[in-house]
């Protein structure tokens, strides 16, 4: 049974199941679904370029917040430009959960309702996904088939931080809203049940971190298995994205110190 949301949720049949099921393949087209075809080609290429040089996966790496131009003004605009497009998806997919008696935000608990409970809870999924996410990847690493994760510039500008701030949030909103609301309010009106609504987003969530090796899928599979369990026992959204922004704004601003003080684990390869 489902302690989710406050509106009942009716099975589609018929035509209303077919527009649902092409619905759901679009928004995962310009989406999630297309950071994950992405992702896998891009492990593809990791895979064989290692195999071609014979060197572990873990001697490459990748960026998930480069620099965009060379001046600042430039770099710092496109960067807003592309968080904002980014959060564009988040809005068009609230506008499709839009009904007439009741609001998207209210209906997957995107709200400020029960704020300070919302981030009490998410800070304890972040402690509770982060701690062994953070093992996970040293593990990874130490043993060659996990990319090394460069999470934001090692030589930060002036506008570095607050951008890293908003890209976190904006990471946050897009896999949440849509990975999680979205998918698990359609996913239901189709008949789905819990579990299975639960670990088929979890492997797609692994699925396109899968750019950055094998240690990254398990465990984005294994924080997808916590934030559906999650969102299936409280019925909000809120308190996943206040667990996911805290842990990038954490990976990405802190990047620069532990890149310093754990070289080993945590640097680009030289």
């Amino acid at each position: 049974m489902w302690v989710c949301h406050s509106d009942v949720v009716l099975v589609a049949s018929g035509e209303r199941r077919s527009r649902l099921w092409w619905e759901i393949a679009l928004v995962l087209a310009i989406s999630v679904g297309q950071y994950a075809i992405y992702s896998l080609l891009s492990l593809v290429r990791s895979l064989i370029k290692a195999a071609q040089q014979g060197q572990a996966l873990g001697d490459q790496q990748t960026q998930l917040n480069p620099t965009l131009a060379d001046q600042a003004f430039w770099d710092a605009l496109y960067q807003l430009l592309d968080i904002a497009f980014a959060l564009a998806l988040v809005g068009m997919v609230l506008y499709l959960l839009w009904e007439s008696e009741a609001s998207p935000f209210r209906r997957i608990g995107l709200d400020v309702a029960g704020f300070g409970r919302d981030v009490g809870r998410g800070l304890l999924i972040a402690a509770a996904i982060g701690i062994p996410g953070l093992g996970l990847y040293a593990a990874g690493r130490a043993l060659g088939f996990t990319v090394a994760v460069v999470a934001s510039p090692l030589d930060a500008a002036w506008y570095t931080v607050p951008l890293l701030v908003l890209s976190a949030l904006r990471a946050a909103l897009l896999e949440e809203v849509v990975m999680v609301g979205y998918l698990f309010t359609r996913l239901r009106q189709l008949g789905w049940g819990p579990w299975a609504i639960i670990l088929s987003t979890a492997a797609l969530r692994g699925v396109y971190h899968a750019y950055q090796g094998v240690g990254s899928i398990l465990g984005n599979a294994v924080m997808g298995v916590v934030m559906g369990w999650c969102f299936r026992r409280w019925g909000r959204v809120m308190p996943l994205v206040a667990a996911h922004a805290l842990l990038d704004v954490v990976a990405f601003v802190g990047y620069p110190l532990a890149a310093s003080l754990w070289p080993g684990v945590f640097a680009p390869p030289s």
